[in-house]
């Protein structure tokens, strides 16, 4: 396939379509899981309803987790192919990450303040959040670090690939090091998850509403890097009706 041709996903006469289905049902499941987390979720016994910015908190972070992931991938498959569609494809997935990372930062600042009482601490786990946002920043910033692109792009996969070994830092830092932080909660090393039935249930829709939406903006955002680089065959833009 020429390397000007447009990704997969994102040809064919359904491809937007397809797009607009991811949205919706992006929307029905943030719906539904705000409306589970307001009013079915249990408050905390111990933190009370400062709680329910798990059901934020927690989402956010994972979606930081699965669009690095996304880029690692496609940095890797870039360098190999040095096809630019990969390019394209890490650079979308950077941008969500950086703003799932940035909606981390703020609920999880507004939860220490209401549970620790201060806005910032020196946790490991904070401190491991913030360099992974630094080192994909900066991933995404080496693409504009010369004049034509390429070289850039490759700098750029480079941090992309060797950048992954932050997130099990991250992830592991409650166990590696003292934490404020509590240890997992879905992903514990015990038999069963030590999380009330109901709380468990929301946070799991709400994890689903997160990794769909972040799958339609990807795919929007994919599709907009494309038009820009001139890619010709795409599929109708969403902001178009279908019957045209």
């Amino acid at each position: 396939m020429p390397k000007n041709a447009p990704t997969p996903l994102l040809e064919g006469p359904r491809a937007a379509n397809d797009r607009r289905t991811i949205g919706w049902a992006a929307a029905g499941l943030g719906v539904a899981g705000l409306l589970a987390g307001l009013t079915i979720a249990p408050p905390d016994a111990v933190q009370g309803q400062a709680q329910r910015l798990m059901y934020v908190h927690v989402p956010a972070a994972w979606t930081a987790y699965a669009a690095f992931f996304v880029v690692l991938v496609a940095s890797g498959a870039y360098l190999i192919w040095n096809d630019p569609r990969w390019d394209r494809a890490a650079r979308a997935a950077a941008e969500i990450g950086l703003a799932a990372t940035a909606l981390t930062f703020l609920a999880g600042t507004l939860w220490g303040k209401l549970t620790w009482g201060v806005w910032w601490a020196w946790d490991p786990r904070i401190v491991s959040t913030l360099a992974m946002f630094l080192i994909y920043a900066a991933q995404l910033t080496l693409r504009w670090t010369d004049e034509d692109g390429q070289r850039g792009a490759r700098r750029a996969a480079w941090l992309g690939a060797v950048g992954f070994a932050v997130i099990p830092v991250v992830h592991f830092s409650v166990v590696w090091w003292r934490s404020l932080h509590q240890q997992a909660t879905i992903l514990a090393p015990r038999a069963a998850p030590p999380i009330d039935a109901l709380m468990l249930t929301t946070l799991l829709l709400c994890l689903a509403a997160a990794t769909v939406a972040a799958a339609w903006l990807f795919l929007r955002r994919l599709a907009t890097l494309e038009q820009r680089a001139g890619v010709a065959g795409l599929a109708v833009p969403d902001t178009v009706t279908a019957r045209r």
